[in-house]
């Protein structure tokens, strides 16, 4: 099923993200990860992919377990450091297994090397206009409810922005974020900017203090006081930050779905047991896809 029926189908929906290992060896632990959480009939299930493919097998291998699971698969495919060839290649290698839905990512750029060479893609945007040109696909793109760590401001990344969506963007996915009034704010300046399409609610449940520092040095994630006492109060006990950490990651997506907000995702960095507490907060206030 494509993840913009989903999204359509006026129904709260909550999806989870999971990512491949770096080695043969992580394989069978990851699949065993896949079949845990699609257990809890999420929405659908992304599967991250290193940037240049470099564990793009693995990445296949895992959005195939995913499908015999009956879950819709969102696969993702950044386009840095590989040549448009070469990506394009991998779409079509998706298609051939069955995979109707791509998220469309440029990726990290590399510390080392030239980046873009001339036959590279440059952004997202142009990635999403030649997937949608090759029909059959539903493409999603990121989005940055701070702003892109690389944007000087937000008229700049909102114009990306709705590039991404005038090229055939399904849906955007938004980069995590631990305060929910700023996630507000994007919607209202996305929507004055005139992107309509769906846009998902990116959740993070962090329950290792240690997650909050490397957040925000990869993504210039906003870390409001609040979580702030969390992490300083229960960071050193694991079982108390778990606990916390799942708690306000649960307060966060009650207050988004009060709110209005449809749609949620959740980062659940390949660990089932707390996707799945999760789930049970919400027992009572979501509708799964699968009920009757």
């Amino acid at each position: 099923m494509k993840i913009s029926q989903v999204l359509n189908s006026g129904n709260v929906t909550v999806s989870c993200e999971v990512f491949p290992p770096k080695k043969d060896a992580g394989l069978p632990h990851a699949k065993e990860v896949v079949q845990e959480i699609a257990a809890l009939h999420p929405a659908f299930v992304s599967v991250t992919y290193g940037a240049g493919g470099t564990n793009s097998g693995f990445a296949m291998e895992l959005a195939e377990e995913v499908q015999k699971s009956g879950v819709p698969v969102l696969s993702h495919l950044t386009c840095v450091s590989a040549s448009k060839a070469d990506v394009l290649a991998k779409a079509e290698a998706f298609r051939a297994h069955g995979v109707e839905n791509i998220l469309a990512l440029r990726g990290d750029i590399p510390k080392e090397g030239t980046y873009p060479r001339p036959d590279q893609y440059l952004h997202a945007c142009a990635l999403i206009a030649d997937l949608k040109a090759r029909g059959s696909f539903c493409v999603g793109g990121a989005c940055y409810p701070e702003g892109h760590i690389e944007s000087p401001n937000w008229a700049e990344d909102l114009h990306y922005l709705k590039e991404k969506a005038d090229a055939g963007c399904d849906f955007f996915t938004s980069q995590m974020f631990f305060d929910n009034d700023i996630f507000y704010a994007f919607l209202y300046r996305a929507l004055s900017a005139g992107i309509t399409v769906p846009i998902i609610a990116g959740i993070m449940p962090v329950t290792n203090a240690k997650q909050i520092a490397r957040s925000v040095e990869l993504s210039g994630t906003c870390v409001p006081r609040r979580f702030r006492c969390i992490a300083d109060h229960f960071g050193d006990d694991p079982v108390a930050m778990r606990q916390a950490g799942i708690a306000y990651a649960t307060e966060q997506i009650i207050d988004l779905i009060a709110s209005g907000v449809k749609h949620i995702h959740i980062y659940t960095m390949n660990k089932p047991d707390v996707a799945a507490q999760i789930f049970r907060n919400l027992s009572g206030i979501i509708d799964p896809p699968h009920a009757d």
